[in-house]
């Protein structure tokens, strides 16, 4: 497998306090990949020091083949990141904060003109591009957030908790955006969220935990791996039986012994909601 990322024991402190505590992970060319964890479990710090905005105190770090701590401009003319917090100008239109972005990296005359009619036909904002950013809703900021993000082409996709107050309407069409994105141009996309159903869409989940890494998979590994099914019984005489089974393979057994007595059967399938607590507040048994 070729690598848009290659982290390997990372670290970084702040004085006495171990912000990553040799985290390592990588992070597949052209995927969709999520980095989970809660607040302050060091998914800023370590997405701070891939997009080089601040150095790590020891390990290495890889974009698209560039270190981040000794080739920083190289990576930086690879990615494009979209921050929680929108920083374009809100006095100026859609179009004309597009134009100053791909002024800033190099792009002028008919060269930028293109660069940015890409972005504004691949994110679909065309409809709103001559009105001011201010005046954009929640969702038409986003887009254009990502658009601006896009001008110059980049290889991997920081997309940090992008969806974060977007009604669920919008939040779908916004994943169908960048989903589109993703598989035509063959951009990896590395995400941050709190919505478990959006990182369920991923090829490849990490979850970092106290500056730790404490698992990475698909989501069906990670379902398999760290959480289990509940088999919920109610039986003809009234009687209720609720039990815990690895997999929804495994409930035929117990299906099959009580046949005869059962009057309903509902087998509630582990999520990445269970992972994710699982991982981040005590293991359970899943056996």
């Amino acid at each position: 497998m070729n690598y848009a990322m290659q982290v390997e024991n990372l670290k970084k402190n702040y004085g006495a306090v171990e912000a990553l505590k040799g985290v390592s992970f990588t992070v597949g060319e052209g995927s969709l990949f999520s980095f989970l964890g809660t607040n302050g479990a060091g998914k800023s710090t370590t997405i701070s020091i891939l997009t080089t905005f601040l150095a790590a105190s020891s390990g290495t770090a890889l974009v698209c083949g560039f270190d981040v701590s000794k080739q920083s401009q190289d990576v930086r003319k690879q990615i494009g990141v979209v921050f929680q917090d929108g920083v374009l100008d809100p006095l100026l239109t859609v179009s004309e904060n597009l134009h100053v972005r791909a002024g800033l990296y190099g792009f002028s005359g008919a060269k930028r003109k293109s660069v940015v009619e890409n972005a504004v036909r691949i994110t679909d904002i065309g409809d709103f591009e001559n009105r001011p950013y201010k005046d954009l809703s929640g969702g038409m900021k986003r887009r254009t957030d990502i658009a601006r993000a896009l001008v110059h082409t980049p290889k991997v996709l920081f997309l940090d908790e992008p969806t974060t107050g977007l009604d669920p309407k919008t939040r779908r069409d916004m994943w169908r955006m960048i989903r589109n994105l993703q598989e035509t141009t063959g951009m990896t996309v590395f995400l941050t969220t709190h919505y478990m159903e959006e990182a369920a869409e991923s090829d490849d989940i990490v979850v970092i935990h106290k500056g730790e890494i404490k698992a990475q998979g698909t989501p069906l590994e990670l379902k398999t791996q760290y959480c289990t099914d509940v088999l919920k019984l109610t039986l003809k005489n009234g009687e209720y039986m609720e039990q815990k089974v690895a997999a929804t393979i495994d409930a035929l057994p117990i299906i099959d012994k009580h046949r005869e007595q059962i009057a309903n059967v509902e087998i509630i399938n582990g999520t990445l909601d269970d992972v994710f607590l699982n991982l981040t507040e005590g293991l359970e048994d899943v056996n």
